[in-house]
């Protein structure tokens, strides 16, 4: 009987026994069949997964495509073959369809099931295609090799009454997740072995482990504030702060045992809802056998701070257990399918105990339709899943993102917080139309808690010119001004440079720069010296940052209390005297449409709750009032009617779906910064490496997104260039030079010819 293979060993020193170190068809299907079904037991998939796996590669029996391996020809089809036997099998619009969309796109990604796709046939059009004519006759010793069933389960899903066919498409993702990992690590183990070594993978500590070591953490700190004697009004206050975050972590965790689903840890700002919602997350793994904690954030810019905060928790355990996934680095602009492997492979699949991630990161995978996106999906099965401040889900997608919560819960184990000083209101209890249901608080009566940790006094001063700013900013000697745009925030600066102690934050700074701005921040803060700091939003991204008083463009209420998060944030002060005054600017910095409309609701909340702005009443009749407002536009690129739309014939356009879901509609490019001398060398090694593992990581700090014109407009001016070009193609830029960047502004790119043309001047 001929012998099939599916990856060869050329170029291995092998040349006696060519085939003896090829990795057999056979063995490579059988191994992704069985790791597949592994991946798909969490949800009960098993059965389908392994058949998914076992049919993959099945174009590789084939004489087209031994002959591609022993001689590198062209490309040979080898996925549509699996895919048309398993509409064969198991049917045309049943599960065969499902496992036919992960088969024929394990390479090229998921397909339109109909109509038209971008650089992509749909499914119906491979499906369509004849063997031995459009794609290679099989041979027939496939059927001894692979034994398949007359019928497969079907999946164990809890439809939706009101989206079920979306519980089918969010099936195939997950059960595409199980496949493409499956075949890219036992392909990844087949080569890594050729060479005498073995994956870099696994050996994590347990949850239980970490608990442990967080506990401890948690208990020490106890003991230490326990013996720190409380003398002045300020230290009695902190001491009373400490122990009332004691008891809202102890109440959560208590809360653990409750039965998965869906939660809220409501918890004012510096009511330490970081750590509660860890403790409670890591209990609730223990109490149910789930298999990790992913904290989902919104902000990239304090990812790091948090998971450095987390790895401290968790002592000598903290760098095995940690694993941050930015979404800085995107290979969607990628061509060549040898480039594309490569940052494949090294990307992460989310098998660490404690996964830090990006809100955008996290449910735009969730959406997705390329294998690199999809691969860790399964991972996210069985997990606790934190969303740290909740309410910044994007209005435009918010509707299919709840859609996604509510997958998770009901067919995939697990648990989600959403953890929020300023909940939203997005519970059929609060009016929301086919709202969350049955979501369980886990902090200690929220209304009390609010009363006991409020900080600030907060109050809407009206219009205020930049003369009127300038005024503020020279009265007060700490002050911090919050703005709704850069342009705005680099023209006050400007104006008030001349004043002690003032600084300039902004995205254009890379997060290394930012990071040692914030420290000399601090320390003049703390030094009681004067510090003037203007800003964008950016600084309400859980930067700690005390201020005795902030003022804050008009915005939604949500920004509004993340503005007097930095305000008396210690609590070393009273409330009465920490003001966050809210302002409108004036007309020539009038905020962009989307944000005009949420400051126009925040100003009728503030009509009605004028005493206390930022009472939980207050918060959850802005979101009420903010959602009716936007109805139909909380699914403005009609996710879900795409989903319903051709849910009976099972054609999911998962292109089109996954195209259409961006929650950053811009599309910004990463641009390296050679900042320091550790910024150098990192630029220095992915000059000279094709296995690039943590170092886009350790890059992560050195970037700053910009426009793809400006991005353009740079490389034509020759003022970047593509950085390894040969073996990444043209997927990192670095910034050649300083002189476009500066220790106040950052980066800037608003006349590169002209500039250009004055590097030429010597």
């Amino acid at each position: 009987m001929k012998v099939y293979y599916a990856h060869s060993a050329q170029g291995q020193l092998c040349n006696l026994l060519p085939y003896e170190r090829w990795q057999t068809l056979q063995s490579h299907a059988q191994n992704v069949g069985n790791s597949a079904a592994n991946f798909a037991q969490v949800f009960g998939a098993q059965d389908i997964a392994y058949y998914t796996g076992q049919l993959h590669d099945l174009g590789k029996y084939s004489l087209e495509f031994q002959a591609r391996l022993n001689s590198g020809s062209r490309p040979v089809d080898h996925s549509t073959a699996g895919a048309k036997i398993a509409v064969e099998r198991w049917g045309s619009i049943a599960i065969g369809k499902l496992m036919a969309f992960c088969i024929a796109g394990h390479h090229a990604g998921l397909a339109n099931g109909a109509g038209e796709g971008d650089n992509r046939n749909t499914l119906k059009q491979r499906l369509a295609l004849q063997f031995g004519k459009d794609i290679p006759e099989l041979d027939s010793v496939w059927l001894q090799e692979i034994k398949l069933p007359k019928t497969l389960p079907v999946p164990p899903l809890k439809a939706d009454v009101h989206h079920p066919y979306f519980s089918y498409a969010f099936f195939t993702r997950m059960l595409y997740s199980c496949l493409v990992d499956a075949d890219y690590l036992d392909t990844e183990a087949f080569y890594l072995n050729l060479e005498n070594k073995i994956a870099e993978r696994g050996g994590y500590p347990d949850l239980n482990a970490l608990q442990h070591n967080f506990s401890q953490f948690i208990n020490a700190f106890r003991r230490r504030i326990a013996q720190d004697p409380a003398q002045t009004e300020a230290e009695k206050r902190n001491a009373a702060l400490n122990r009332l975050r004691s008891e809202i972590l102890d109440y959560a965790v208590e809360q653990a045992a409750q039965a998965q689903g869906l939660f809220t840890l409501t918890v004012p700002t510096g009511g330490g809802k970081t750590f509660t919602s860890m403790a409670f997350a890591l209990e609730h793994a223990k109490q149910h056998g789930m298999r990790r904690v992913i904290y989902v954030i919104p902000f990239t810019s304090i990812i790091e701070q948090n998971a450095a905060e987390f790895r401290k928790a968790f002592g000598e355990l903290g760098e095995q257990a940690m694993l941050e996934h930015h979404s800085t680095f995107d290979d969607g602009k990628l061509q060549n399918e040898t480039t594309k492997d490569k940052l494949r492979l090294s990307s992460e699949n989310w098998d660490a105990p404690i996964v830090v991630t990006t809100t955008v990161q996290f449910f735009e995978s969730l959406f997705a339709d390329r294998s690199s996106r999809c691969r860790k999906l399964h991972n996210i099965a069985g997990s606790v899943i934190i969303l740290d401040e909740a309410q910044m889900l994007p209005l435009n997608l918010l509707l299919p993102i709840m859609q996604a919560i509510k997958e998770l819960a009901q067919n995939y184990h697990c648990s989600v917080v959403m953890c929020t000083a300023t909940q939203p209101a997005v519970q059929a209890e609060n009016g929301f139309y086919r709202g969350f249901e049955n979501v369980r608080e886990i902090a200690p009566k929220p209304t009390a808690l609010f009363d006991k940790l409020r900080r600030t006094t907060v109050h809407h001063i009206g219009t205020q010119t930049d003369a009127d700013l300038l005024a503020k900013l020279a009265e007060h000697p700490q002050m911090l001004v919050i703005v709704n745009n850069r342009r705005h925030a680099r023209s006050l600066y400007d104006q008030a440079k001349h004043l002690d102690g003032t600084f300039h934050l902004t995205t254009l700074m890379c997060a290394k720069h930012r990071s040692q701005k914030l420290d000399e921040i601090r320390g003049r803060l703390k030094k009681g010296e004067p510090c003037r700091v203007i800003a964008t939003s950016l600084i309400e991204a859980g930067v700690d940052v005390d201020f005795p008083l902030v003022m804050r463009a008009e915005a939604g209420l949500d920004s509004v209390a993340q503005a007097a998060g930095r305000c008396n944030r210690e609590g070393k002060r009273l409330p009465e005297n920490s003001f966050v005054w809210i302002f409108a600017p004036e007309d020539k910095w009038k905020a962009p449409p989307e944000l005009a409309a949420q400051a126009a609701v925040m100003r009728l909340t503030a009509d009605e709750f004028s005493d206390d702005l930022l009472s939980t009443q207050a918060v959850a009749a802005y979101f009420a009032e903010l959602y009716q407002l936007k109805g139909s536009e909380l699914d403005n690129k009609k996710i879900l009617k795409m989903h319903n739309d051709t849910g009976q014939s099972l054609d999911f356009p998962f292109q089109t779906i996954a195209d259409k879901f961006r929650m950053i509609e811009s599309h910004m490019q990463p641009l390296i910064i050679p900042f320091d001398v550790d910024a150098e060398n990192l630029i220095s090694s992915l000059h000279h490496t094709d296995h690039i593992g943590g170092l886009l990581r350790k890059l992560q700090p050195y970037t700053v997104q910009i426009p793809e014109k400006a991005l353009a407009a740079l490389y034509k001016a020759g003022r970047i260039e593509p950085i390894n070009e040969k073996n990444f193609g043209k997927q990192f830029y670095t910034l050649i030079g300083l002189d476009l960047y500066d220790d106040v502004a950052g980066l800037s790119w608003e006349d590169v010819e002209f500039l250009k043309r004055e590097s030429l001047v010597f």
